[in-house]
């Protein structure tokens, strides 16, 4: 009897553990596999002018990335691009900069006609000391870095601010400075944290777009261990496009991951904004 209930447990741990490297491989292999999405956007009270097409990556993380520049490139060459946002979360280590230069190096073959920004997230602090040299190299290939700052821009006719605030989740965020300066024009913002909307009540933004929560990465059964992550993550808001006091923000998927290199119910994203004039 013992060695039947003994033999009938074996049986059950290996279904189990058969289950899991099953379940791991149907995770892992998600990473390789993008969604490229499109979100239109129309700006209110904004003179009519043609659409601004922005394409829109974070979280690449290059420590734990399973699409490759080439796959990268091949998505979306073709694409109209005004602007490429870029919002954080690059890498951990220094040892792999030269390898996220290898995706800015698509980037710049995709061609923007009014350049790539760019802002800091969490785990690119690790690197501590050598931030700063990070923010050179980056900005020796032309991306332009804004660290609680802004640049205007003229798109299509339109007047853009492009307003960058640093990581909010390491308390890096200085929303006033960020908007130093700025009058009128349309207000697009890049941001780590989307926690930050939160606390943004006094300061206008036709659009914000951020990233950090991966959509959960690991969205299954749901991703109860976003809840530290702030009252966003709490109220379920990790993913997509969402309203703040009437003001549109996205929060991308990501292009990478962080831990284990698996996505369950979350895959990479790709995303492409169309940002039209009332009609």
């Amino acid at each position: 009897m013992y060695l039947i209930i003994e033999k009938v447990i074996r049986l059950k741990w290996m279904l189990l553990l058969v289950a899991m490297s099953y379940l791991y491989y149907r995770a892992h292999k998600n990473t390789y596999h993008p969604n490229l999405k499109h979100i239109q956007i129309t700006l209110n009270n904004v003179k009519k002018a043609d659409p601004i097409k922005i394409l829109h990556l974070s979280d690449l993380h290059m420590e734990n990335i399973s699409v490759t520049p080439e796959k990268l490139y091949e998505q979306l060459k073709g694409n109209k691009i005004d602007i490429i946002a870029l919002t954080g979360d690059y890498l951990d280590r220094a040892r792999n900069i030269g390898k996220f230069l290898t995706y800015l190096d698509v980037l710049h073959q995709l061609q923007p006609k009014h350049g790539i920004y760019a802002v800091f997230g969490n785990h690119d602090y690790l690197l501590r000391g050598k931030i700063q040299a990070f923010q050179n190299t980056i900005e020796n290939t032309g991306v332009i870095v804004l660290r609680n700052e802004n640049r205007e821009i003229v798109v299509n006719g339109h007047k853009i601010n492009m307003i960058g605030i640093d990581d909010f989740s390491t308390k890096r965020s200085d929303i006033e400075a960020s908007y130093q300066g700025i009058n009128t024009g349309i207000n697009l913002v890049l941001t780590h944290d989307p926690n930050i909307v939160l606390y943004m009540e006094d300061y206008h933004f036709d659009y914000l777009l951020s990233g950090h929560f991966h959509g959960g990465q690991i969205h299954w059964p749901k991703p109860y261990h976003l809840i530290k992550m702030g009252k966003l993550a709490r109220k379920k808001i990790i993913r997509g496009l969402h309203f703040q006091q009437e003001k549109p923000f996205y929060i991308s998927e990501g292009l990478g991951q962080t831990g284990l290199n698996i996505r369950l119910r979350s895959k990479p994203e790709i995303t492409l904004h169309t940002l039209s004039t009332e009609l």
